[in-house]
C-alpha cells in the first residue's frame, strides 16, 4: 500500500478528515487533519488530544507498512487553511480566501482588473447558475494617514467578480483575518 492511501485509511478510519500530506528535506512527514464537515452540524475545531491520537496510530500504521520518515508531525489546518476538494469550497461558501490562479486572467475577461494578475482575495460564493465558484471584492480605498473611510465611500466603490473552476486554480487559502479587540456582540 502506498503512503498516501496509508494515511488516509488511517486518519479517516479515525473519523477525521485528511487535508494534506507533506514531506520535507530531512524525513519530515507532515500531516494535516480536520474534522468532518456536515451542512447542519457546528464546526468542531482540532484538539491537541485529536493530533495526538492520531500520530499514535500513525507510527503503528507507518512501522507495519515499512515507510520511511525521521519524523512525524500531525496538525490543524489552522486559520489559513488550504481549500483542496469540492466539499472545502462548500463548506466555506461567504468565507474570505486567497486564490492564486494557473494562468492570469485573459485581457476579454479582466475588464478593469489588470490582465496579467493571478493572485486574488475575496468572497467566496456560488455562481448564479449554482454550478460554479467566484469569488467578490472591492477594490481598497485609499486614505490618508489617520483619516478614516467613511462607509458611504466604501458603498460606492465597485464590486468586482471573478469566476473560476477548481481546475484553474494553482492554490486556495482561507484568508487569515485575525481581530485582536475581542467578540463583537452579534
Amino acid at each position: 500500500m502506498s503512503l498516501q492511501q496509508t494515511v488516509e485509511q488511517t486518519v479517516t478510519g479515525l473519523g477525521y478528515d485528511l487535508v494534506e500530506i507533506e514531506r520535507s528535506a530531512g524525513g519530515l512527514l507532515r500531516i494535516t487533519i480536520d474534522m468532518p464537515w456536515k451542512a447542519d452540524a457546528p464546526v468542531q475545531p482540532i484538539n491537541v488530544e485529536d493530533c495526538e491520537r492520531v500520530t499514535r496510530q500513525l507510527q503503528f500504521a507507518l512501522e507495519v507498512d515499512g515507510a520511511e520518515y525521521a519524523r512525524l508531525e500531525v496538525s490543524s489546518p489552522g486559520i489559513d487553511r488550504p481549500l483542496r476538494h469540492q466539499t472545502d469550497f462548500e463548506r466555506f461558501v461567504g468565507e474570505e480566501v486567497d486564490l492564486t490562479l494557473k494562468a492570469p486572467i485573459g485581457a476579454a475577461a479582466a475588464g478593469q482588473v489588470a490582465a496579467s494578475r493571478k493572485k486574488f482575495r475575496g468572497t467566496l460564493e456560488r455562481t448564479d447558475d449554482g454550478a460554479g465558484w467566484q469569488i467578490t471584492w472591492r477594490d481598497e480605498v485609499k486614505a490618508k494617514p489617520g483619516q478614516k473611510v467613511s462607509p458611504k465611500r466604501l458603498a460606492e466603490m465597485p464590486v468586482h467578480a471573478l469566476g473560476f473552476t477548481l481546475d484553474e486554480l494553482r492554490e486556495a487559502r482561507l484568508a487569515p483575518i485575525v481581530d485582536f479587540k475581542g467578540k463583537k456582540p452579534r
